[in-house]
């Protein structure tokens, strides 16, 4: 059995970030043999010994987390509004463009999440759920995105079918198409406010400008305002300054549309993904009812019920990404001192990476208390230079040559439940990750390892 080591008195869970809620990291611990391990309740989980027998790249997905984060927004959001004599209702709606995988999805549902689509194919898993009966007919599905022709005749066969259905009002041809649709209706509108986040274009092609809005007059069956800030917004103010114009549109629209009653402020809620503390859900929460409250109360009109779609927030710390380092480079000019090669692509498996500079936070899932570290840039298998990823111009991982004789060294990437799914590829004819999924201390296989034969078919081989 391999030795403890010692640890020289050093605090390897705060050098790692590991073991900490601000971080979303609460699940992460470090064995005595300096080795990374999740826990789920009473249940626990070694990342190494799930490497080595699943082989890398390996993503590993947590319901567990999914279930956690999703039942405390419910909490804090009920809370404040027992607190408050807030008069409205709170709504999750998860965004499936965030996280389209069956293992993700069936959680949410469990714990009361709505749903958000943004195109026909998302709409048709909405149906296969639909006809499968893995949802209650309370679930709700907010339609975003242009509404093809396919996507309305999919819309109208599911509200027939007794479905609750809001497709948003994008457009004025969108208006039109749904003139005589018998269901609920919801319109977006485009805030002038700009906040610091992902989402960093000037004018962009979603919804309609509140002076259009409100030149249509009544619209027919409108129940919801729905508005979107960005994905990834740092600033908790930029999301008040955001409530509040979306509010003062609610106000004005609702002049013309008794029948709005409901605000839909979109997603954006940001995750620490640099190992930056960032503000809370319990704080954001409070700050939306206590104004909604103020304001509403003020103009003398009903306090509007909420939807959040925060997919980022609940689904991003739900899964993790090993890699094994394959290799490792001199660099012979540059801040850092080595290349370190994983055994899988940045620019495949975490797209992000360079299409909108994510920062991640990475630690070694083996010799996490290694003494001696080197300032490394990572690179994927692929032969493309942009495959690469540096951190904040390093990263500090345990040495190779300090390895024990036969000893592989892991690392992980946190935060990967959202995005990096939808956007994986198969550039150099590589491999995605295989997958597995960690529930009630068992260990079941979501997708298995691609052979060359498997990536070869999307490529009519």
């Amino acid at each position: 059995m391999k030795k403890s080591k010692k640890t020289n008195g050093k605090n390897y869970k705060k050098i790692w970030g590991l073991a900490d809620k601000r971080f979303n990291t609460d699940y992460f611990h470090i064995n005595k043999f300096g080795e990374l391990i999740i826990r789920e309740g009473n249940y626990q989980y070694n990342v190494l010994n799930l490497a080595r027998k699943f082989g890398s790249s390996v993503e590993i997905f947590m319901p567990f987390i999914i279930e956690e984060r999703l039942s405390h927004i419910y909490k804090v959001a009920q809370n404040n509004i027992k607190k408050m004599k807030y008069k409205g209702r709170f709504t999750y709606h998860f965004p499936l463009k965030v996280n389209q995988n069956k293992e993700a999805m069936l959680p949410l549902l469990s714990e009361g999440a709505h749903l958000e689509v943004a195109s026909a194919n998302q709409l048709w898993i909405v149906k296969k759920m639909w006809m499968n009966g893995n949802f209650h007919s309370k679930i709700k599905v907010v339609c975003n995105g242009a509404k093809t022709a396919d996507y309305v005749k999919l819309i109208v066969e599911l509200r027939n079918m007794g479905l609750g259905i809001i497709p948003i009002i994008e457009s004025m041809e969108e208006l039109r198409t749904f003139k005589g649709f018998s269901g609920d209706l919801g319109i977006r509108v485009n805030l002038k406010t700009k906040v610091k986040s992902h989402w960093d274009k000037k004018i962009d092609q979603f919804g309609l400008e509140l002076d259009e809005i409100l030149e249509l007059g009544r619209i027919r069956n409108l129940k919801m305002l729905h508005y979107h800030l960005g994905s990834q917004i740092m600033l908790e103010n930029d999301m008040v300054q955001g409530l509040r114009e979306g509010f003062e549109a609610y106000k004005k629209i609702r002049k013309n549309c008794p029948s709005l009653d409901t605000l839909n402020i979109g997603g954006g809620h940001a995750i620490p993904h640099e190992k930056k503390k960032l503000y809370s859900v319990e704080s954001v929460l409070y700050r939306i009812f206590y104004n909604l409250k103020k304001w509403s109360e003020k103009e003398t009109i009903p306090h509007p019920n909420v939807v959040v779609e925060w997919g980022q927030y609940v689904t991003g710390p739900a899964q993790m990404t090993v890699y094994r380092i394959v290799m490792s480079k001199e660099i012979p000019k540059g801040i850092a001192k080595k290349w370190y090669l994983i055994d899988g692509s940045f620019i495949n498996d975490l797209l992000d990476t360079w299409a909108i500079h994510q920062k991640w936070h990475v630690v070694p899932v083996n010799n996490i208390d290694a003494p001696k570290r080197h300032r490394v840039w990572l690179a994927g298998l692929s032969c493309d230079s942009d495959d690469k990823y540096s951190g904040d111009g390093y990263l500090l991982l345990p040495r190779l040559e300090d390895l024990e004789k036969g000893e592989d060294q892991y690392i992980t990437v946190f935060n990967t439940g959202a995005y990096q799914d939808s956007f994986m590829a198969h550039h150099c004819f590589l491999s995605s990750p295989a997958k597995i999924v960690l529930q009630n201390g068992i260990v079941s296989v979501a997708r298995k390892r691609e052979s060359p034969d498997d990536v070869g078919k999307f490529f009519g081989w």
